[in-house]
């Protein structure tokens, strides 16, 4: 019963977060580039930091996220590799 419980609640939080996403998205309001850009750069810190110990490069965090005034997208997609 434990681990069908587990099972469960995980598969409503990943619905929420499914949602949750769905509606930043989606929004009259939302800020569709910048969300993109964010969820990326923190991906790239994620993968550079991970392949650190095998390149011998460590990483200092990228931090520069998407600028909030108005207009559109002015920022660029983080590099790999």
């Amino acid at each position: 019963m434990g681990r069908e419980l587990i099972e469960e609640l995980a598969t409503v939080a990943l619905a929420i977060v499914g949602l949750a996403m769905l509606a930043v998205l989606v929004s009259r309001n939302a800020q569709t580039p910048a969300v993109i850009q964010a969820t990326a750069s923190g991906f790239n810190n994620a993968i550079a930091e991970a392949i650190s110990p095998v390149t011998g490069k460590g990483g200092t965090p990228v931090l520069a996220y998407p600028n909030t005034g108005g207009g559109g997208f002015t920022g660029n997609f983080p590099m790999f590799g």
